[in-house]
Parts: C-alpha cells; sequence; structure tokens
C-alpha cells in the first residue's frame, strides 16, 4: 500500500469543496490515514516548495498559499499517487480532464484547488513536513 500526501488549497476550502473532494478520494478507493486543517506559513511553505524557491512564481505561490486554511490529508490505498493525480487532473484546469478536481473547482493555474505528491520520495518528504508520525494511521 503506498501513501501520498494532498493540500486543498486555500481557493477550494474557501469555496467549501473540501467535503466533495475528500468524497471523491474515498469513492475510488483511497484510505484517509491523516487529516488536519492549518495555515500555511512562510516558513512551512518554504519546507514544502523548497525545489520552487528560485523560481519567479515563487513569491505569489507563498502568498496564495499563506492567504488562508489549507487541508492536509494523507491518502493510502494501491497506486495511491497516481491515483490522485488522475482525479486531481492537470495542473492547468483548462487541460484538466472532465470531471477531474482541477476541471470541477480549479480558477487558474494558481488557484488550482489541490496539491499531490507526485513521487514516492516527494510523498514521504512531504508528509513528514506536516505530519508527525503519531497523527498518521495505518
Amino acid at each position: 500500500m503506498e501513501s501520498t500526501l494532498v493540500l486543498i488549497k486555500p481557493d477550494a476550502f474557501g469555496k467549501k469543496y473540501t467535503g466533495e473532494i475528500i468524497k471523491r478520494y474515498e469513492a475510488n478507493g483511497l484510505k484517509l490515514q491523516a487529516l488536519k486543517l492549518l495555515k500555511m506559513t512562510p516558513e512551512l511553505a518554504s519546507k514544502h516548495y523548497v525545489d520552487h524557491i528560485a523560481r519567479p512564481f515563487y513569491p505569489s505561490l507563498v502568498e496564495f498559499m499563506t492567504s488562508g486554511p489549507i487541508v492536509a490529508i494523507v491518502l493510502a490505498g494501491e497506486n495511491a499517487i497516481e491515483k490522485v493525480r488522475e482525479l486531481n487532473g492537470a495542473t492547468n484546469p483548462e487541460k484538466a480532464k472532465a470531471g477531474t478536481v482541477r476541471a470541477d473547482f480549479a480558477e487558474s493555474m494558481t488557484c488550482n484547488a489541490v496539491h499531490a505528491s507526485d513521487s514516492r520520495e516527494n510523498a514521504a518528504r512531504e508528509i513528514d513536513i506536516f505530519f508527525d508520525k503519531t497523527e498518521v494511521f495505518a
């Protein structure tokens, strides 16, 4: 069984899409292992988005991600990383397949409703950023 991190971003949380997004993951066989409502700080953003710090969009990304509450989730299941990324759809909501989270709930490349880990290595690193081992249940 594989685990992955999902962040429901401030735009989707603010529009009350959280329940529907979680329902989609569970309806597709994924199991909730951890769930947390929090406000991302610039320090937390720098840990999570370490690979993007030198990119020109980084300041606006941090501004957006710290603009309101987020929901951090650990999901588990067979091929969880790939399954979540398929359910979320393309980062650009204009290119996301109909019925995906981003096609249904995202506004733009920045306000795109959710983040999902893209590899086993990043999933492990990202889960450790948002959750203590005692907060993740098998």
